[in-house]
């Protein structure tokens, strides 16, 4: 009897932790948000006055995100130099050690085989992987919870809103242009570094060649044209990189946030999935269109 009544309990106990299931399944899939947060193309500063030249009026809500997402980063980079001292006093390598080296391998694998150089992949990719996993982690860093909905109430637009404490730093185009002139800098400087001077007639070449003959002053003028619109190229490259990436990004997230007022959370579950794969998407973009920038800059012309 003992054991029917056992038996019982556990079959109830089953049935109403199904029941429990399939209600969070039916609202998960019918019952949407109530409200529809503010949209905001730009930052919101939040009402912190530092005496800091340039946060006197508030800090940009990207701020504390880019800045954790940084400590992130050299976070594991203590812990990876721990687990090598640790490893050479042992003899043993830690599970963490292995997957943070397999992962350096994959990528450093990726950049040399990209550019075909073991010593320019070795010299480029601390540049190139610091892209790379920086923005990875600040593009996911805009899906975790209390992005955007946690905040303090204060006039944004003079209106009184909810200004959110968070939001992931690639979705603000401070961050991604500025990312981009690191990028272009970095450019010129390996330019210069592997050409010196002969680099600058990529821009500013008004010479032909010597069997130009009586066309000599039109290919002068056409090289001169040329490299004016190659400098030109240059700087407008900045806008384009940052504004690729922060409008793949800044999409995502309204997405995001239209899709979980329309619909229930298991539908918006399926979408934050699908923003991990394009996060890592862009991170890997902006990372190999920065390393054919150097690879370009190199090459003599």
């Amino acid at each position: 009897m003992e054991e029917k009544k056992k038996k019982g309990g556990g079959c109830l106990l089953k049935l109403v932790i199904g029941i429990a299931i399939l209600a969070l399944i039916y609202i998960g899939f019918t019952i949407p948000g109530k409200e529809l947060p503010v949209i905001s193309l730009a930052a919101e500063m939040i009402p912190v006055h530092l005496p800091i030249p340039g946060f006197e009026h508030g800090i940009p809500n990207t701020l504390p995100t880019a800045l954790l997402t940084s400590l992130f980063l050299i976070l594991i980079a203590l812990f990876y130099n721990r687990a090598i001292k640790k490893a050479e006093k042992t003899g043993k390598e830690s599970r963490f050690l292995i997957t943070i080296d397999a992962i350096y391998e994959a990528v450093f694998s990726f950049v040399e085989t990209t550019i075909g150089s073991k010593e320019k992949a070795a010299e480029f990719f601390p540049l190139v992987g610091s892209f790379f996993f920086f923005i990875l982690f600040a593009n996911w860093s805009g899906l975790l919870p209390g992005m955007g909905s946690i905040g303090i109430y204060g006039e944004h637009h003079g209106h009184l809103e909810l200004i959110p404490i968070f939001r992931g730093p690639t979705a603000d185009l401070s961050t991604t242009i500025g990312l981009a002139i690191i990028t272009q800098v970095a450019a010129q400087y390996y330019g210069f570094k592997y050409q010196g001077r002969k680099y600058l007639k990529k821009f500013f070449n008004f010479s032909a060649p010597p069997d130009s003959g009586g066309l000599a002053p039109v290919v002068s003028f056409a090289n001169g044209f040329a490299g004016i619109l190659e400098f030109m190229g240059e700087l407008i490259k900045v806008l384009s990189f940052g504004f690729r990436l922060f409008g793949n990004v800044f999409a995502g997230e309204v997405l995001l946030i239209v899709i979980s007022f329309l619909t229930g959370f298991v539908i918006v579950d399926i979408f934050m999935a699908l923003e991990l794969f394009v996060g890592a998407i862009q991170a890997l973009i902006f990372s190999i269109l920065s390393l054919i920038f150097y690879q370009m800059a190199t090459h003599h012309h």
